[in-house]
């Protein structure tokens, strides 16, 4: 289910400028930009221009590409098919490494950016663009290289066996996840689509077995359609958590292959401390949402339902739960404590190099020690300085997604000062050291989250009336 606000065109011009310098404003302070030096541009050109295909052709395999509509940066395509009572799924990724020399102008930068940051005004990508949405990316009906896993399952979607090596593919079709669940839901969908849910549930059964947890959180998403800014909050299609266990099972698999060769760079997150899940305890049966002490809290998340304002308030404070995530780099020794707590299991971010530094490097790594052959050098010099590389990049991108959100909210709420509205509190601050009482509410129309002055309760579903809305600070205040 998605939904939309769109800011009314008329009714909001003066905020709509005001909201344009705010953006602009964001993008400054945080000294990032879309665009690239003339070296940068020039080295791009160069290697794309000169690249060449892997000997390996698997373009006869039907690979399709299920990404958000009109995505241009196309890192995976997949393919799956039954074999014997079990799968093969082929996972290919976009050879990024192919179009950047180590050490070089495109390298350089790429590192100092660490991702593509997404922003209301426009995309700020990690790879210049002829790289990123052309020469390397897995266009319909382009024949590209690609980094190409291969993996047999078992009837219960275990993986028996994994490959992986560099070869020449080809998409058949660029699809959204839209277009994918409506296909799977009225039975048109090809085969490889099908098998994808097939497979994709059946991850999932594996996913709880070993203990993995999601939050499933609705994004709260910024887009700017049809000249003006609209901000959506959705909840994820079925097809989009079926794809993703593909990805984390190449994740989950580049990082056994690492491990195993005692060399690499993982995603790593901290289980929850004891003292943290017991306050989630008390937190969430006050909500009206007790945990049953024997269920994992997996599982428990699962069961929340997302409607319900007191399972909004839960879901809020379950973010407790997924703190202290990072990067742990290796080369000889393997250390301990390299599980991701939230996947329950070792992880690496491997699927998006387009989009993200890191997996550019393990892709290399992986690809050698799976051929038995020497990790590069430069891979091995890089690898220690990239968990503060990644981690600089994540708090970037975090403060333009929430400085970003926060400038539409108050564009959205600007003309509306005085007026009241139906929320719900989904988390509460109780003063103390002379601070007032306050929390966090949701608003149900239009979809947006603020600070609310005033004792309030976490769960319950309130009246509240606008205090302000500063769009030069993206502030909101209201008071219940």
């Amino acid at each position: 289910m998605t939904e939309r606000v769109v800011v009314p065109s008329v009714r909001l011009t003066e905020p709509m400028e005001a909201l344009a310098a705010r953006l602009r404003t964001i993008r400054d302070d945080l000294e990032v930009s879309a665009g690239f030096s003339s070296d940068v541009e020039a080295e791009a050109a160069a290697t794309a221009a000169a690249a060449s295909l892997p000997a390996d052709d698997q373009s006869a395999v039907e690979f399709v590409t299920i990404d958000p509509e009109g995505a241009t940066d196309l890192d995976q395509a997949v393919h799956l098919s039954r074999s014997g009572e079990g799968y093969t799924v082929r996972y290919a990724i976009a050879d990024v490494p192919t179009f950047v020399t180590p050490d070089g102008a495109v390298d350089a930068e790429a590192r100092r950016r660490g991702q593509t940051l997404y922003a209301p005004d426009g995309r700020i990508p990690l790879h210049p663009t002829v790289i990123s949405e052309g020469a390397a990316s897995l266009l319909e009906g382009q024949l590209r290289g690609a980094f190409v896993w291969s993996f047999e399952l078992d009837a219960a979607a275990n993986v028996t066996a994994t490959t992986l090596a560099r070869a020449q593919v080809r998409s058949r079709h660029q699809y959204s996840y839209a277009e994918v669940q409506a296909l799977i839901d009225d039975g048109t969908a090809v085969d490889s689509l099908l098998l994808l849910r097939e497979v994709g549930v059946k991850r999932i059964q594996l996913e709880r077995e070993r203990g993995g947890a999601s939050l499933n959180r609705p994004d709260e998403e910024v887009e700017f359609v049809a000249g003006q800014y609209v901000l959506v909050r959705r909840s994820p299609l079925p097809v989009e958590e079926w794809n993703a266990q593909i990805s984390l099972m190449t994740g989950m698999a580049a990082a056994a292959i690492m491990i195993k060769g005692g060399i690499g760079i993982l995603r790593t997150m901290p289980a929850p401390e004891t003292e943290t899940l017991e306050n989630f305890r008390r937190q969430v049966a006050a909500l009206g949402c007790p945990w049953p002490v024997t269920q994992p809290y997996g599982e428990y998340l699962r069961s929340i339902d997302r409607d319900d304002p007191r399972g909004l308030a839960a879901i809020h404070a379950a973010a407790s739960l997924f703190r202290g995530a990072g990067y742990t780099a290796f080369d000889g020794e393997v250390p301990e404590g390299l599980v991701q707590a939230a996947v329950a299991a070792p992880y690496a971010h491997t699927t998006a190099p387009l989009r993200r530094l890191v997996d550019r490097f393990v892709l290399i790594t992986c690809e050698a020690l799976v051929a038995g052959t020497p990790v590069p050098s430069w891979v091995r010099e890089a690898l220690p300085t990239l968990p503060k590389l990644m981690s600089r990049s994540d708090s970037v991108a975090s403060g333009l997604d929430r400085a970003s959100v926060d400038a539409i909210e108050a564009a959205l709420l600007a003309a509306r000062v005085g007026e009241t509205f139906d929320a719900v509190v989904i988390s509460v601050r109780n003063g103390g050291g002379g601070s007032q009482p306050s929390g966090i509410i949701q608003l149900t129309d239009p979809v947006v989250t603020a600070r609310v002055e005033g004792a309030v309760v976490a769960g319950e579903s309130i009246r509240v009336m606008l205090e302000s809305a500063d769009i030069a600070t993206g502030a909101v205040v209201f008071r219940a």
